[in-house]
């Protein structure tokens, strides 16, 4: 593995993400494993592999004395035949095809009697000579057929260590090849443990440097297979660690703004009015019940952000008309809209335009994002709001004429807390339209937006029709059916 270049992040990357020597627990495991396995397996070849030759040699060694006897049983014939008989039969051609050998040999009438031995020549009845050095090695017999009649019999016993030689050479060299093969085995399989942990270590040694507080960390693995997918997703979610922790970052500080300035506005006039500095008039009061409205506002938001995105929402569904829908949430915004001098428009679809969702949920949603439009427009502008329907989504866009949101800020408007450049002169908490992501979302819906280069923003909510197949909902929604009384 290569080593990665240091991050600048608090911690010190450089020990945390290089690799730690050795295998490691999990490495040293596999490794005995692997050898275990090896062992065995080369083990149970070496022992067929042994005794396979073993049998091989050993049957080949009885067939060339089987054949060796069978050739001094045919000298002898001859020479019986030859001779009219065993008395003066000439029986040294056949004790000399046996001395070549390396047997001794006993040739017997058919009646049983001892006719001749390799080892002294006699006709004692029943003599049967050992072999060399007197040890008692394998034997080979054969028949002596003369003119079809058999007249006798040979014994060839061989000496103890015969076909010794043949069998200790291939036992050494079966031996070899099993310490060869078992010795490859444990170096192939000390790589593939190698190979197969030092992703996992590298990706373990990162993970306890980000839990460290290190959030530079990062594994950077290109393994191929599932480590290198397990590496990769891992460096991911540590890229999404570290967006969070920022976003929490910026959460707080945003939260500090938003309630430090109506924090302070009442501060100051509750003050002065516990001082006497001031009357608690009626225009003075409602200022402060301005400042106490504002404060509703951002903790009302913050806590329909947390309910969305935690995923606690519970949505009563029934089959609900988006049209009406979207007539009903234009006229409870039309004063909100009207007093930031906009123009309010609608068109919708003539017929009921039916979806399986939570009315009021979405009802929630519409509200937001009208909201949004009166905040970020200006006077003068107008909003227009717009249903249709495909085969499958039914469809409200939110159109306004207001300055609209620049091309780089489009992918973020609806993340959490981002108020884009204009949030100085628009103000808002930049929670709003998180909300309706996560609220449309829960519903197996769509939430995008689109602005033209010369102005104007269009916020289009799609949304599955009653009847079509319904994606699955946010991971955690509960949905629970209405059920008409």
């Amino acid at each position: 593995m290569t080593r990665e270049p240091p991050s600048p992040s608090p911690g010190g990357a450089a020990p945390a993400t290089r690799p730690p020597g050795g295998l490691g627990p999990l490495g040293r495991r596999l490794f005995v494993a692997f050898a275990v396995v090896a062992l065995a397996s080369v083990a149970l070849l070496t022992a067929a592999a042994l005794l396979g030759t073993d049998r091989g040699l050993s049957s080949a060694h009885q067939t060339d004395r089987q054949s060796t006897a069978s050739r001094v049983a045919g000298a002898a014939a001859d020479a019986h035949r030859a001779a009219g008989g065993w008395t003066a039969a000439d029986l040294s051609t056949a004790f000399s095809l046996a001395a070549g050998a390396g047997a001794d040999v006993t040739v017997r009438a058919a009646d049983g009697h001892v006719v001749g031995s390799s080892t002294g020549s006699t006709h004692v009845q029943g003599h049967s000579p050992l072999g060399r050095g007197g040890a008692s090695g394998p034997t080979a017999s054969a028949a002596v057929v003369v003119d079809g009649d058999t007249v006798g019999s040979v014994q060839l016993r061989f000496p103890a260590g015969a076909g010794s030689a043949g069998l200790s050479v291939a036992w050494g060299w079966v031996t070899a090849a099993a310490l060869g093969a078992l010795a490859l085995a444990l170096a192939v399989s000390w790589f593939v443990t190698r190979r197969l942990t030092a992703p996992v270590v590298r990706v373990a040694a990162t993970a306890r440097a980000l839990a460290a507080g290190d959030r530079g960390a990062r594994a950077r693995i290109g393994a191929p297979g599932e480590l290198g997918d397990l590496a990769r997703a891992f460096d991911a979610m540590a890229d999404d660690v570290t967006r969070a922790e920022q976003a929490r970052h910026r959460l707080a500080a945003d939260i500090a703004h938003e309630l430090r300035t109506p924090l302070a506005a009442l501060q100051a006039g509750l003050e002065e009015l516990r001082d006497g500095y001031a009357d608690p008039a009626p225009d003075r009061l409602a200022a402060l019940h301005d400042q106490s409205l504002r404060l509703g506002r951002v903790v009302g938001d913050l806590s329909e952000l947390a309910e969305a995105e935690s995923a606690r929402l519970s949505l009563h569904l029934s089959e609900v008309d988006l049209t009406a829908l979207a007539r009903a949430a234009v006229a409870d915004r039309e004063a909100e809209l009207h007093t930031a001098g906009l123009t309010v428009g609608t068109r919708t679809c003539p017929a009921p335009l039916l979806v399986h969702a939570d009315a009021d949920r979405l009802h929630q949603a519409l509200g937001n994002l009208l909201s949004n439009a009166a905040r970020h427009c200006r006077p003068g502008d107008s909003v227009t709001v717009t249903t249709s329907a495909t085969l499958e989504e039914a469809l409200i866009e939110v159109a306004d004429s207001g300055p609209g949101i620049p091309a780089d800020e489009l992918p973020h408007v609806f993340d959490r807390l981002w108020r884009g450049t204009r949030a100085g002169a628009t103000g808002g908490s930049g929670i709003g339209l998180a909300v309706v992501k996560e609220l449309v979302a829960s519903h197996g819906g769509t939430v995008t937006a689109a602005s033209a280069p010369g102005g104007g923003t269009c916020m289009t909510l799609r949304l599955p029709r009653a009847g079509a197949p319904r994606p699955r909902a946010a991971p955690g929604t509960r949905t629970t059916p209405d059920v008409a009384p």
